[in-house]
């Protein structure tokens, strides 16, 4: 199915998230049943047993149109290995904030400097069943960055126009018990990149906000 236009760009991505602030706290998530009752290892968790994370969504500014740039995780890791996810990762010590955490993760995993990214906003905190407190970092990036993949984290690299993304006929609806419980679960495809889960979810939050 081909993407209806959005008729998104640039300025009116950072219009629209113009209100949107990083977190002074990046473990200030809600972990109170909402919306239907949590899986039992997510419920059971406590505030401190969260690690911080930060994710970019990089929003390539290609003359032709904007894309979204997203990684297919490596095979070889303890989690989320061969998943579609976006650059970043957790939270270290000489992090001076979630944003740092996001633009670190980014340059080490795709080689994206940080110079190269102009923050337009952020989405809310949310937790995963992995135990990290997810805060997405929505990039606006010049298309004269040099990918630097690395093996290790990486398998791939590939980019989805954004009015593909945003274009909520293009999800496919299924659901997964989890914990006992059935939850809905959004799936993209396209050009053979299954996108699922968490990275799923954060691109419904955005299109919640860029389009309306």
């Amino acid at each position: 199915m081909s993407a209806r236009r959005t008729l998104l760009d640039a300025v009116s991505i950072r219009d629209r998230l113009a209100g949107t602030k990083m977190p002074a706290d990046p473990l200030a998530v809600d972990l109170s049943p909402s919306g239907g009752r949590p899986p039992s290892r997510l419920a059971g968790l406590r505030l401190d047993e969260l690690r911080p994370a930060g994710v970019l969504i990089p929003i390539i500014d290609r003359r032709e149109a904007l894309t979204v740039l997203l990684t297919e995780r490596s095979a070889d890791l303890k989690q989320h290995a061969g998943q579609v996810s976006f650059p970043g990762g957790g939270m270290e010590p000489h992090d001076e904030h979630i944003l740092a955490t996001a633009l670190r993760e980014t340059r080490e995993e795709v080689g994206i400097e940080p110079a190269l990214v102009d923050v337009a906003g952020f989405l809310k905190t949310t937790p995963t069943i992995t135990g990290y407190a997810v805060t997405p970092v929505v990039g606006l990036v010049s298309e004269r960055f040099e990918l630097s993949i690395d093996p290790v984290e990486v398998d791939t690299v590939f980019e989805v126009p954004l009015d593909f993304l945003m274009d909520a006929g293009n999800e496919e609806h299924s659901e997964r018990e989890i914990d006992g419980v059935v939850y809905p679960i959004v799936t993209f495809h396209f050009e053979g990149h299954r996108i699922w889960g968490a990275t799923a979810g954060i691109i419904a939050t955005l299109r919640e906000i860029l389009v309306f």
